[in-house]
C-alpha cells in the first residue's frame, strides 16, 4: 500500500474524529485505525481540558506560532486553489479534485490546531517540570522540552549554546543525586554528552566563519563549569571521584581545543578539514610548530 496515501487517510480520519469530539457533525464512516486514533483524540481532549495553572512563556508562544505558520505555508494550508490545476485535469477526476484538496487542507488544519492546543497545554506541564530530577514523574517531560528547544533553535550557534545550558542543568542534577552512585554517574554521562555536542557545534561555527564568538561562549561555560564540577570531588567516595575527574578531563580538553582554534583563527589558517567529537582539529600556527 502507498504509505503516503495511507498517512493521508489516517490524517483525514483523525481530523474527523477531532471534529466530532469537539461537537462537530458526525461522519458515518469507520476506519481500521479508529481505535488507535480514538486514544490520541482522548489525549488531545485531556490536554486541552486539564491545563495546568501555569502561565505560558511568551517566548514559547512566539516560537510555536512561527513553527505553525511555517508548517502551514509549507503544506499549503489556507492557500487558494489554482485554476490551472482544475483546467489541466478534466472529467470526473477534475470535478472531484477541489473537494479532495479542500478535505485534505481541512484535515491538515485540524491537526495543526490539535497540535497547537496540545503544545500550549504541555507548555504548562513543561514549566512545572523545570525542577524535576532523574526518577521524578516529570523528568521525561523536562528532557522532551529540551529537545523541543533544540528543534526550534534558529542556528547551530543557538543550538550549541543550548547544549551547554543543558550541561549546566545536568551538573545541578548531579549535585542533587550524588548519594545515588548509579544515578550520579548516569547524569554526568548525560552532562558530558551535552558538553561535547555543544562544543562541537560552537567550534565548527567558529572555524567555518573565522569568528571567535562561538569560542567566547565556550570559554564562559568553562569558567563556571570547571569550578562547579570540582566542587563534586569533596566529599565523595573513590568511585565518584574517578567519575568526576573524567568530566574535569573533558573540560580541560575542551579548553585546549578552544585555545588552539582561537590561535588558528588569529593567524589566518583556513578551516580545518579534520574533526572529532569536539569539532575541528586545527593545525598549529606556522610560528608555533
Amino acid at each position: 500500500m502507498d504509505s503516503d496515501l495511507f498517512s493521508r487517510r489516517r490524517a483525514e480520519r483523525f481530523a474527523q474524529l477531532l471534529d466530532e469530539a469537539n461537537g462537530g457533525r458526525r461522519h458515518h464512516v469507520r476506519s481500521s485505525a479508529d481505535e488507535e486514533l480514538a486514544a490520541l483524540v482522548a489525549v488531545s481532549r485531556r490536554l486541552t481540558a486539564d491545563r495546568p495553572a501555569v502561565e505560558v512563556d511568551r517566548e514559547f508562544r512566539t516560537g510555536l506560532r512561527a513553527m505553525l505558520v511555517a508548517t502551514a505555508e509549507r503544506e499549503g494550508i489556507g492557500a487558494p486553489a489554482t485554476s490551472a490545476v482544475g483546467a489541466a485535469i478534466g472529467g470526473i477526476r477534475g470535478s472531484l479534485l477541489p473537494a479532495v484538496t479542500g478535505r485534505r487542507a481541512r484535515a491538515r488544519g485540524a491537526i495543526l490546531v490539535g497540535v497547537a492546543a496540545g503544545a500550549i497545554a504541555l507548555s504548562g506541564i513543561s514549566a512545572a517540570s523545570e525542577n524535576a530530577l532523574p526518577g521524578d514523574a516529570l523528568y521525561g517531560m523536562k528532557r522532551s522540552t529540551e529537545r523541543a528547544q533544540l528543534a526550534l533553535a534558529s542556528s547551530d550557534l543557538s543550538r550549541g549554546q543550548l547544549f551547554l545550558d543543558f550541561a549546566r542543568t545536568r551538573l545541578d542534577e548531579a549535585a542533587t543525586v550524588r548519594n545515588d552512585r548509579l544515578g550520579f554517574s548516569a547524569v554526568l554521562d548525560d552532562m558530558d554528552a551535552d558538553t561535547r555536542q555543544g562544543v562541537r557545534l560552537l567550534t565548527t561555527v567558529a572555524a567555518q566563519r573565522s569568528d571567535p564568538a562561538g569560542l567566547d561562549a565556550v570559554d564562559a561555560f568553562l569558567t563556571g563549569q570547571r569550578r562547579a564540577v570540582s566542587g563534586l570531588l569533596d566529599p565523595a567516595d573513590h568511585a565518584d571521584r574517578d567519575r568526576t575527574r573524567r568530566s574535569l578531563a573533558l573540560l580541560d580538553a575542551v579548553g585546549n581545543r578552544a585555545d588552539a582554534l582561537r590561535s588558528a583563527i588569529g593567524c589566518g589558517l583556513p578551516a580545518p578539514a579534520a574533526s572529532d567529537a569536539l569539532g575541528p582539529t586545527p593545525s598549529a600556527c606556522p610560528g608555533n610548530r
